[in-house]
């Protein structure tokens, strides 16, 4: 079973994986360096549309109930962003 940290997404999981392979083989490095970006930003924008916009709530300490909307942008940075 593969394991992933919960805040790594599964581009970067790969990148990680890769790094040792193609550290020291620069010009491969440079080749697809473009195309990892690209794959991080199209699964950025995946998580967004796929998390929407969305309510969460609860109660406070006070008693009183809360609700706030969290946005799919808001959820990405919350989560993933460091």
């Amino acid at each position: 079973m593969i394991t992933m940290s919960k805040q790594q997404t599964a581009v970067e999981w790969l990148v990680n994986e890769l790094k040792p392979h193609i550290k020291t083989d620069w010009p491969l490095f440079r080749s697809i360096r473009s195309k990892i970006e690209q794959a991080k930003a199209m699964e950025k924008q995946q998580i967004i549309e796929a998390h929407g916009n969305k309510y969460k709530g609860g109660f406070r300490n006070d008693g009183n109930f809360f609700e706030e909307k969290v946005t799919g942008e808001q959820y990405y940075n919350e989560i993933y962003e460091s």
